[in-house]
């Protein structure tokens, strides 16, 4: 019942400013006072220090301010490492999503020394498993999952000097509905199940939810949560970077969290790509703040 929270104010992944206030705007949704209300004792770490982006070149076009992130992921992989080393459970708030790279690799290290094996939930709009070679943009928010399952930058890939952070079978991608050509057969080549919102419109969330749970929790010891905050639809989530229509809804995205307390099995949440600055009075970071909720179990009754 010991969560530790960290912000990371990161905003060189992407184009479009704003997600580096997304840790402040979840703080400001009350997320603390609602934590301790369920009953969990939540100590606060602050915000990392992440430079911005009008202090340095972006530098190589095709993976813009690499060496940069790669340093701000090594820095919470360790504080993440830490935090789950003393039997608390890390809360990570964004920031984009390259920052999902430090917070995965922190548990996969901790599990590793171990001995114990971890799985990974990852909701998003985007597959995020482009590399260098390929990313139409060059954006690094859109290459963490390929780097956490060992593709792409060795800035990236080999944090604590291994790779993949994750064995594809004990991976999983719900509500994908945007994914650039190459980046598709990288996808498909990793063997990652991967749920797009067209199986989701078919199958229902709650079908599809019971699937995704029994694959990260078969043969591991518990499963990491990353959410992008664009996994939700624009309606519901309008203060994102990377709105994508057709996303998922108020209950489905709730449902989906609930059914992750339920397992009683989740390690670790990560939530990012809120920007205040789009968004419409706070309404998505107090959204985000009720899915984290959801997630460590409130319940209807």
């Amino acid at each position: 019942m010991k969560i530790s929270i960290v912000g990371v104010p990161m905003d060189l992944g992407a184009d479009r400013r704003g997600v580096d206030m997304g840790p402040s705007a979840l703080r400001y949704a009350d997320l603390n006072e609602k934590l301790q209300s369920l009953g969990y004792e939540v100590q606060d770490l602050g915000d990392l220090d992440v430079i911005i982006p009008e202090t340095r070149h972006f530098g190589d076009p095709h993976a813009k301010y690499l060496r940069e992130i790669a340093d701000a992921c090594m820095h919470l992989a360790n504080l993440v490492l830490e935090i789950h080393t003393n039997d608390r459970t890390p809360i990570v708030l964004g920031g984009d999503h390259s920052i999902a790279v430090g917070t995965v690799s922190g548990m996969a290290e901790s599990f590793r020394r171990q001995k114990r094996k971890i799985g990974l939930m990852w909701f998003d709009a985007h597959a995020d498993f482009n590399t260098p070679q390929i990313s139409p943009s060059g954006n690094v928010h859109g290459m963490p999952m390929a780097a956490i399952m060992g593709y792409g930058p060795m800035e990236l890939t080999q944090i604590f000097g291994f790779a993949p952070k994750i064995q594809p079978q004990h991976a999983v991608m719900i509500g994908i509905r945007e994914v650039d050509p190459q980046e598709r057969e990288l996808v498909k080549k990793s063997g990652v199940r991967v749920f797009t919102m067209k199986e989701i419109d078919r199958r229902g969330i709650g079908a599809v939810m019971d699937e995704a749970l029994s694959i990260v929790t078969k043969d591991t010891d518990g499963f990491s949560v990353t959410l992008d905050a664009d996994f939700l639809d624009p309606y519901e989530s309008p203060g994102v970077a990377t709105p994508v229509r057709g996303g998922a809804d108020y209950r489905e995205a709730h449902l989906a969290m609930e059914m992750v307390a339920d397992t009683k099995k989740m390690v670790s949440f990560e939530i990012a790509e809120i920007n205040p600055i789009l968004d419409v009075h706070n309404k998505t970071a107090h959204f985000g703040m009720e899915l984290i909720l959801s997630a460590f179990g409130k319940q209807i009754l």
